[in-house]
């Protein structure tokens, strides 16, 4: 690592909670590098991405349009199980629902009642397939589709629902076949049961996170090494095969609409702000036990992850630290 990489990322190795694990990958100029914190951790430790999840959920999306499995406008009552074809379905695009304008609630029908027991700990484990298939009738829309920014698990849940149905296969084996091989993401999977690093809340360990009704909105889990290989992708796919997924590389970051009340634009899933000379594209993640952030900046040729197994939230201290880490990166190293 150079000596500007590391007194850039010094802020970001400070947030590391005492006795807590801290996992930093980046990618300068295509070279690639892990540094690690914390006892029992290295670049291989698996942590939960929560909502980085969704990313790979838009890049597979991207990818089903390149094979011609999908297209960016067909409707998602295509794809719903008969029984479970609410009207306002027929309205709502995998577009909407990638880019969070389907107008749909964060989460889905009965997740309260389901989740309330195990808030704290694993509040999705018993909300099922079947249970939001069952439910769906039951939801309500908050705006027309595309008409508002709304964010939703609920809306890339169902995206990843459909991917998974035009594939033929359950999302957690589509990631594997379609990015985890041909990415060399080795230690990338929903597997809840795996070895990982444990995480905590408030000091206290928490399960791991199991999503089996939502997984494609954030029940991935990865490692340093893996998200260096991600982001270096993004940052280059030329060299990526198949032919599909380097073009669905390219389309997640290309802009779809802009935020009104910020100016950021909104690509499949990522986020892009415009800085001066190049942009930032990047999402972040929290579960019960874990905060994570992944970016990159493709003018730069720089990217960034940071994982901690302290859940501090979404929109929490870490996840800042960490994109002003990923800013400061691609300031310094100015236009590729």
């Amino acid at each position: 690592m150079s000596e500007s990489s590391a007194r850039l990322l010094a802020p970001l190795l400070r947030t590391v909670p005492s006795a807590g694990a801290l996992v930093v990958g980046t990618v300068r100029a295509g070279e690639s590098s892990v540094v690690c914190r914390g006892p029992a951790v290295d670049a291989d430790a698996r942590f939960e991405l929560g909502s980085v999840t969704k990313t790979f959920t838009a890049l597979l999306l991207a990818d089903a349009v390149a094979r011609g499995e999908a297209r960016l406008d067909d409707p998602l009552i295509t794809y719903l199980p008969l029984g479970a074809r609410p009207r306002w379905a027929s309205d709502v695009t995998l577009l909407h629902l990638a880019t969070h304008t389907s107008g749909l609630p964060r989460l889905p029908p009965g997740t309260l009642r389901t989740a309330l027991p195990a808030w704290y700990s694993n509040p999705y484990a018993g909300y099922t397939e079947q249970r939001l298939f069952a439910l769906l009738g039951r939801t309500r829309p908050h705006a027309r589709p595309g008409t508002r920014v709304l964010y939703s698990n609920l809306a890339v849940a169902l995206l990843g629902h459909a991917l998974a149905r035009a594939a033929g296969m359950p999302y957690p084996d589509l990631v594997v076949a379609r990015l985890g091989v041909p990415l060399g993401l080795t230690m990338t999977t929903c597997d809840p049961n795996g070895p990982q690093v444990t995480g905590y809340l408030r000091g206290r360990p928490r399960p791991p996170w199991d999503m089996p009704g939502l997984p494609a909105a954030g029940a991935l889990r990865s490692s340093g090494t893996d998200l260096t290989r991600y982001l270096a992708a993004h940052l280059d796919p030329s060299g990526v095969q198949p032919a599909s997924l380097a073009r669905a590389l390219i389309e997640v970051r290309r802009p779809r609409l802009i935020c009104p009340d910020s100016g950021d634009r909104v690509c499949l899933v990522w986020n892009l702000r415009v800085r001066r000379g190049h942009d930032l594209i990047f999402h972040g993640g929290a579960t019960r036990g874990f905060t994570t952030f992944v970016g990159f900046s493709p003018q730069t040729g720089v990217g960034l992850a940071a994982l901690v197994n302290r859940a501090t939230g979404d929109r929490g201290p870490f996840i800042q630290v960490a994109y002003d880490t990923l800013r400061a990166l691609a300031d310094d190293a100015g236009p590729g």
